[in-house]
């Protein structure tokens, strides 16, 4: 990329950054101290968690992270809260981890479950962080999603229903699934080094 493709591309972050903040100033006025209508604070999901060793374990079931507004907002930048609670979409080659390498486990920015490992991460040219298959299918959920005048699907995590991004059935083997990701609705826990005998 040439010296003037960069600084289109980081004029264009930056352009993405400040629409987040603005859009979370004039949300901010109408935030609510209430919990979304059809979730309860009492419900239970079955989620796969990883163990002291990073090993998968069985399904469990686990309260639903539910939060108000408010709360999400004291707990997320104005980016990710933009993201991950109000299904926005970043700009493409801007996020953290469109062109991450290291092996290790990506989370959910809202409620630390883990959702995708480097392991399934590819290059989809998209600019955006792409996977195709999910650490445990238990752990995002599927939902149609009609906005912008498309049929897309997009994915949440189970646990707290945060804003992942959306899949699409033009991935590689051995899925044909690619899960296109915010990296703004994800955190990175590098792979632990094996223990020196």
């Amino acid at each position: 990329m040439g010296a003037m493709g960069k600084m289109s591309t980081i004029a264009g972050c930056i352009g993405v950054v400040g629409l987040a903040l603005m859009a979370g100033t004039i949300h901010a006025a109408n935030h609510t101290n209430q919990i979304p209508s059809g979730i309860q604070r009492n419900m239970t999901v079955k989620v796969r968690l990883l163990d002291e060793n990073g090993v998968m374990g069985a399904a469990v079931a686990q309260p639903k992270v539910v939060k108000t507004d408010a709360e999400w907002r004291r707990l997320l930048t104005p980016a990710q809260y933009q993201i991950a609670r109000g299904k926005g979409t970043e700009r493409a080659f801007c996020g953290a981890f469109y062109d991450h390498k290291k092996p290790g486990i990506y989370l959910c920015v809202c409620c630390q479950l883990p959702l995708f490992s480097a392991e399934t991460k590819f290059d989809s040219g998209t600019g955006w962080p792409s996977f195709f298959a999910p650490i445990a299918a238990e752990n995002v959920t599927n939902h149609p999603d009609l906005s912008l005048g498309m049929r897309r699907v997009e994915i949440l995590c189970t646990r707290c229903d945060g804003h992942l991004g959306h899949v699409f059935e033009d991935g590689p083997p051995p899925t044909g699934l690619r899960y296109c990701l915010n990296s703004e609705s994800l955190v990175f826990q590098e792979k632990k080094s094996a223990a020196k005998k």
